[in-house]
């Protein structure tokens, strides 16, 4: 097995950033089309560990401990724990991909009491979906205190707590319940957090933020009612407490804990969650309410809202929402390819966007999160839209559970790496035994054709040099390829659903070998398309072998904010405004 390695010199290199700007979303079964029950999440995470790993399912001797290590992810690098953003685990109790005697092992922060049988998982950043259809979606939202780990003490964030869940549970409730006890009993270090949690019948939404107790952790489930989606961007989605509720779940201290430390009094009545743990939106206004309101609108234009409130705490989009019209996967996916196109928000337009419309805005000291006086309560001067589609994401999923199939069939993971726009999003079966070595191997510190994360970075970045003209190119590859998943995996659902009720041992080989063929076939067609678009846009022009360098230029509104008028059509010196169009 070839391993990306990574050298003593970076594993020196200490992140400060974390992983603090996905979207998330959940589709419950009587608001998709086929019935299924979907998450999705892109994660946003720079150029952090953008591995997609199979962790293999284990058996354990009684008595045994489970480590639980510090996550990256949280609160960025920390050498003390051998915990890095460009490798987020090393150790064998993951499977043979983390296994890599040549680097620093992993440190845990603690230990729990282990299981009998812990269940297969795909993971990223966060755990994607188990054997049984129980996935996950998450996304990172501030809160008031966001303490560093504490070992024996506070040894939980909520990417070992998804793992955790993926190794143990068989439903989503099941998963909420678990998060919740393992919170209160070993404590919550690092950001705020959301992870909507679906299996094949229903979904939850588990939020959790650090008590300021220095101790356990705070924590809120709600359940979304059957025909409705949920949509979360960097900010706490659930707001009132409502005891009488049984469709909600929360810690048995809240209440207490709120009330002591001023974040919340009896007298104000229910309990606002969103206010009382945090102050509401971070980085700059419509960080996050942008993109709900956006997602929102998408799936239910008829409510016609408003993208303009008052401010962060605002009620204006609801937790969940109905759709029009129930939603295809292919519609699920396509929420994920947004910016904003269309709207009076949308990145493609602008001077910002160039003269070919790119969608990219790279962040700088101005930015939000810290201003160009390195002071992060410094009032902003300006901002750049926060979109869907981002240029910065790692790796995004959509994942499907089909209760009307057994567990390995019935579970699909659709996983594109790098930015949603020009992904493809190529299917695995949670039956597999492994995945496409392509998948799993990725350092984002050095170039490698060998790597699927690579390949879509690769053309993702090219686009930027002429985005309105490649991104045509993209889109058409990219349906081409989705639309032939999609009618591969009907057949392939078919197939396997015989061999299990012959021979359920029949299946995994089989759904093992589909999956690696049809992911290394796009790496490898995605790596020609790269090369077709270096051809093709080379030096400016468009070339076509019948007609090579055609002179394309620039857009006229484009000519028209430049110095274009004044170029030298004469000899003569222009005049003060002469030539303006």
């Amino acid at each position: 097995m070839k391993k990306c390695m990574i050298t003593a010199c970076l594993l020196n290199i200490v992140f400060t950033g974390s992983v603090m700007a996905c979207t998330t979303m959940l589709i419950t079964k009587g608001a998709s089309q086929d019935g299924s029950v979907m998450v999705g999440h892109s994660d946003d995470s720079e150029l952090f560990d953008q591995r997609m790993v199979h962790v293999p399912a284990a058996d354990h001797k009684p008595g045994s401990l489970r480590p639980v290590y510090y996550d990256a992810a949280a609160l960025g690098s920390k050498p003390e724990y051998h915990a890095y953003t460009l490798r987020r685990y090393v150790g064998k109790d993951r499977g043979p991909v983390y296994d890599d005697p040549d680097q620093p092992q992993s440190i845990p922060l603690g230990y729990i009491p282990q299981v009998e049988h812990t269940y297969a998982y795909f993971e990223g950043t966060y755990a994607i979906m188990n054997e049984h259809q129980v996935m996950f979606g998450e996304c990172t939202d501030g809160t008031k205190i966001q303490p560093d780990p504490v070992p024996g003490k506070l040894i939980f964030y909520s990417a070992e707590l998804s793992r955790i869940a993926a190794e143990r549970t068989t439903t989503a409730r099941e998963a909420v319940e678990l998060i919740g006890h393992l919170i209160e009993t070993y404590g919550y270090y690092g950001t705020g957090e959301t992870l909507p949690i679906g299996d094949t019948e229903e979904g939850w939404i588990i939020e959790m933020a650090p008590s300021p107790e220095g101790k356990g952790g705070l924590w809120v489930a709600k359940k979304v009612p059957d025909g409705e989606v949920f949509f979360a961007a960097n900010e706490l989605r659930i707001r009132d407490i409502d005891p009488e509720d049984p469709n909600m779940l929360y810690g048995k201290d809240l209440h207490a804990i709120a009330e002591k430390h001023g974040w919340w009094k009896p007298e104000d009545g229910k309990l606002d969650w969103l206010r009382a743990v945090s102050e509401g939106e971070y980085s700059h206004p419509y960080y996050s309410l942008r993109r709900v309101w956006r997602l929102q609108s998408r799936v239910a234009p008829s409510k016609a809202q408003s993208p303009w409130v008052e401010d962060g705490f605002t009620r204006k989009f609801p937790f969940s929402i109905k759709p029009d019209k129930k939603l295809e996967l292919r519609e699920v996916m396509g929420l994920y390819r947004d910016y904003y196109q269309g709207t009076e928000f949308d990145l493609s337009k602008g001077v910002a966007a160039g003269p070919f419309g790119n969608p990219y805005r790279y962040p700088g000291p101005k930015d939000g999160g810290g201003s160009d006086t390195g002071d992060p309560n410094a009032k902003l001067k300006g901002g750049w839209e926060r979109p869907i589609s981002i240029f910065r994401c790692g790796f995004s999923y959509v994942c499907q559970a089909r209760g009307w199939l057994p567990d390995p069939i019935g579970g699909l993971l659709w996983f594109g790496p790098d930015e949603p726009m020009s992904t493809v999003y190529v299917p695995f079966y949670v039956g597999v035994t492994r995945i496409a070595a392509p998948y799993y191997t990725v350092d984002t510190s050095v170039f490698n054709q060998e790597s699927a994360w690579w390949a879509f970075n690769f053309v993702a970045n090219w686009a930027g040099l002429k985005y309105n003209y490649m991104i045509k190119d993209i889109v058409e590859k990219q349906n081409e390829i989705e639309i032939a998943e999609i009618e591969s995996i009907k057949l392939m659902d078919a197939r396997a659903l015989a061999l299990y009720k012959e021979d359920p041992s029949k299946v995994p080989p089989l759904l093992t070998e589909y999956c690696e063929t049809q992911a290394n076939q796009v790496v490898e067609e995605w790596w020609k398309m790269a090369w077709r678009l270096v051809a093709k846009y080379d030096d400016g022009y468009v070339n076509d072998p019948e007609k090579m360098a055609q002179e394309v230029g620039y857009p006229d509104e484009w000519y028209g904010k430049t110095n274009w008028a004044n170029g030298p059509k004469s000899y003569k010196k222009p005049e003060s405004g002469e030539g303006e169009l």
